[in-house]
């Protein structure tokens, strides 16, 4: 055994296993094995052992993120196994993730026969789902088959994918508005596959915002998860001519399904491997804060506007769930007007515990025209389309235009 050093973060070991008795020979496969349970980890380890060999990997830490595995990781093992009862929602994140990705097979060991545990990690994309005691035999199979698989070449959607979270302090703030606008921003200004979903559930409406009309909504992508894959996802949403891809709100308000974190998760997911940029309206649903939609790699826009409840909802919003956040916590100002406001800068901070990033102005005229003619505002020149389309050059790694931030910066002196 050669231990390698590990930082604070992972501890890490590499294991050169030896051919084992039977002669097994498993084409030298490196495999990963995350278990921060040491006892249930090592009882995996010397059923491992037993067979030909292996490179193994030992992580004695689940990692925080998919960015906190160790770099390379998915491309140096061709196998992952997960522990999935030191914490399951933690272990089923990881697992969904990789799986997500494509580039490895990933596989799930238990203590227990948990049927309902080994359904929802097969439904995720695990291979195999192995109980205590580990039969070193059917370890041997699962690794052949692993082994006989092609590897899978990651496509730029999976390395490259964003997560763009708008979420409301209130009611009526602006969300939808915002959210189907920056999106409208995004796809023209980057040119990249962008998608929206509405999660206004029943009573989305950023396809009008849109001037679009849906025959498929998000309803038909969360009743039956299963079936959810990027073919399907494909078929439910509906295209606008600037090339943005929707996923709407149903139609039928009778539409009683309230989907659970596990569905919307795959959804991510799917989206993740079908799409780079994926904006999602969240409206000011709080109840989706643990789902995949706000995982700390996703860019949160909180919006909300200077009143004395947005203010206060916003306060303990970013106390609350947002406080280690900094640069993927946008706080947006909606229709900001100085001169009618009853807060100076200094007391918006303070409420906020930080300064606003963006402040949209209040141009009713401009808003009110395009909601009329259902023309979505980021294609009109106004003061609200120039804000909204630095706010997406910025979140698309573009560059600032200068010239929108001169107006931008007139139209508020």
């Amino acid at each position: 055994m050669r231990v390698l050093q590990a930082d604070q973060e992972q501890s890490c070991a590499m294991l050169d296993v030896p051919r084992g008795q039977n002669g097994t020979d498993i084409k030298a496969l490196t495999v990963a094995l995350i278990g921060p349970h040491e006892a249930r980890r090592r009882a995996f380890a010397a059923a491992l052992s037993e067979h030909g060999s292996l490179h193994v990997e030992e992580l004695t830490l689940y990692p925080a993120t998919l960015d906190h595995l160790p770099p390379g990781i998915e491309e140096r093992c061709r196998v992952i196994i997960i522990d999935a009862d030191t914490d399951p929602e933690i272990a089923f994140r990881i697992a969904q993730g990789i799986c997500a990705r494509g580039r490895t097979t990933v596989m799930a060991y238990s203590a227990e026969a948990d049927v309902k545990l080994a359904i929802r990690f097969m439904r995720a994309g695990v291979s195999e789902f192995f109980t205590y005691p580990f039969d070193p035999t059917e370890i041997t199979e699962a690794l052949n088959r692993a082994a006989a698989r092609e590897p899978v070449q990651a496509s730029p959607t999976r390395t490259s994918s964003k997560v763009f979270a708008f979420l409301g302090t209130k009611g009526g703030c602006g969300v939808t508005a915002l959210a189907s606008n920056f999106a409208i921003a995004l796809a023209q200004e980057s040119g990249r596959n962008t998608l929206l979903i509405d999660l206004g559930l029943p009573l989305g409406d950023a396809a009008i915002n849109l001037g679009m009309t849906a025959e498929f909504s998000i309803a038909n992508a969360l009743q039956d998860t299963n079936r959810l894959d990027g073919n399907f996802l494909r078929t439910l949403v509906v295209e606008h001519a600037s090339g943005l891809a929707v996923l709407a709100s149903p139609n039928d308000l009778r539409n009683e399904h309230k989907p659970d974190n596990e569905s919307i998760n795959k959804l991510v997911s799917v989206a993740r491997q079908n799409y780079e940029y994926i904006i999602a309206d969240v409206g000011s649903r709080i109840d989706l804060i643990n789902t995949s939609f706000f995982e700390e790699s996703a860019i949160v826009y909180l919006i909300t506007q200077v009143g004395i409840s947005e203010l206060r909802n916003a306060n303990r919003m970013i106390s609350q769930y947002f406080g280690r956040r900094t640069d993927n916590l946008q706080i947006v100002l909606n229709r900001y007007k100085p001169a009618t406001l009853l807060f100076d800068d200094k007391h918006i901070e303070k409420a906020l515990t930080r300064p606003a990033d963006w402040k949209v102005p209040d141009d009713w005229a401009s808003a009110r025209r395009t909601q009329n003619s259902a023309s979505p505002m980021a294609l009109a020149d106004s003061p609200i389309s120039q804000v909204i389309r630095q706010m997406a050059r910025i979140a698309g790694g573009l560059t600032p235009d200068k010239e929108e931030k001169k107006r931008i910066f007139s139209f508020f002196r």
